[in-house]
């Protein structure tokens, strides 16, 4: 392998975390219904332990990052990977469902404030040009949870204890801080403005136009997928237990988009790879829309729409990442976090576009609001790309 494309070390260390970050936001949905009744609460409550969280993440990271802009990056990452492991010990100990939120809430803050310095610091660690694919790389931790630790734990957590597969992640944090103490150099430290300039970043058009990209972008997917299982068991006549394994399927292919993104964007540029992709996504949800009731096209589009879903996340944040050292140099760790917050906060439309149609009774046309999410998605991207063409000393006038 060529020096230009040998991933560093310390990128696989941050990618061990963000495995360990993967299951312990994703368990919680496989094992809710033994929570609950563990704890004491109805479902619905319990459901809180995934809303809640989201929120927290979407906003503390923010505000976390900001606070933490002008220490050096190593301790901070294993600060963060630390808080982490004793949410997750909090969660795995706790006997009530206050003790077991508060748990879950500092593991949130701990995973937003991780990828969004993690993110950058990746990208530091990369060859020249080769940011996206190291943050691809990243990124697959998290993605590969989805496919191996989310299932695996929840057949652990429902067989034997939901407070297992707690413990565990526990134990992959404990490695990931061996792994990131071990692997991850001590890099110089980045100028950062102060907070007043790091915060000048909510109100610099660019970064706000990629976080409406990344917003739009990746919640076009949640309307439907937030419905996947009642959509393959109701409408296109899956068994149950087929329908869990085509989300096997779906998990691999988010996997396999994820790292192919990582290249695309490299090779071609994250905004010609993210215009492509959506093009491709908005192709996908009209067919989806369309040949729902037919299970021979269910299986190949469910697999093509993980590739194009997560194919896009090394774009969404490369693109953030240049066009904050493009605008806001001294406030690119801030505008990484904002665009974590971003990714959450497309879910979160996502699946509240999907939850009108579905209490309507309409879940049929939930690709539909996907489709109408990919062309906002376009008005931003194409703005943003018709900016960053503008000469580099205006740029750079606008970041001071």
């Amino acid at each position: 392998m060529s020096q230009a494309h040998r991933t560093h070390p310390g990128v696989w260390a941050l990618a061990v975390t963000a495995f360990a970050i993967g299951v312990a936001e994703f368990i919680v949905v496989g094992v809710l219904p033994a929570i609950a009744e563990d704890v004491g609460v109805p479902l619905s409550r319990a459901g809180g332990l995934v809303g809640l969280y989201a929120l927290a993440l979407a906003v503390g990271t923010p505000i976390v990052v900001l606070a933490l802009a002008r220490l050096p990056r190593k301790p901070i990452l294993l600060t963060l990977v630390a808080v982490f492991l004793a949410g997750n010990l909090l969660s795995a100990l706790s006997t009530t469902y206050e003790v077991l939120l508060a748990g879950r809430m500092l593991t949130a803050v701990a995973h937003g404030s991780f990828f969004a310095i993690g993110a950058t610091v990746a990208a530091r660690l990369a060859p020249q040009g080769q940011a996206s694919r190291a943050i691809a790389v990243m990124f697959a931790g998290l993605t590969l949870a989805m496919v191996i630790g989310v299932p695996l734990g929840s057949l652990i957590g429902n067989a034997l204890s939901w407070r297992l597969p707690f413990f565990a992640v526990a134990g992959l944090a404990a490695l990931a801080f061996f792994a990131t103490a071990r692997w991850v150099p001590a890099l110089p430290t980045q100028t950062a403005g102060p907070a007043r300039t790091q915060l000048a970043a909510l109100a610099s058009p660019p970064v706000l136009a990629m976080m409406a990209v990344t917003v739009l972008g990746f919640a076009a997917s949640f309307p439907s997928f937030t419905f996947i299982t009642p959509i393959l068991t109701g409408i296109s006549g899956f068994s149950t237990h087929t329908a869990s394994g085509l989300l096997v399927v779906f998990g691999v292919a988010t996997l396999v988009g994820n790292l192919a993104g990582g290249r695309w964007a490299a090779r071609l540029g994250w905004p010609v790879a993210l215009r492509r992709m959506l093009v491709g996504l908005l192709l996908l949800l009209a067919a989806l829309a369309v040949t729902m009731p037919w299970q021979w096209a269910m299986v190949p589009l469910l697999f093509v729409w993980g590739v194009l879903a997560f194919g896009m996340s090394p774009g969404f944040q490369a693109g953030m990442l240049e066009t904050a050292q493009r605008w806001t140099p001294r406030a690119v760790d801030f505008a990484s976090a904002l665009n974590i917050s971003a990714f959450n906060l497309g879910i979160t439309l996502g699946e509240t576009l999907g939850s009108g149609l579905v209490e309507q009774g309409k879940m049929a046309l939930t690709p539909w609001a996907g489709v109408a999410l990919v062309l906002l998605a376009q008005a931003p991207l194409w703005w943003l790309v018709s900016r960053n063409a503008e000469p580099a000393n205006t740029a750079h006038s606008q970041g001071q």
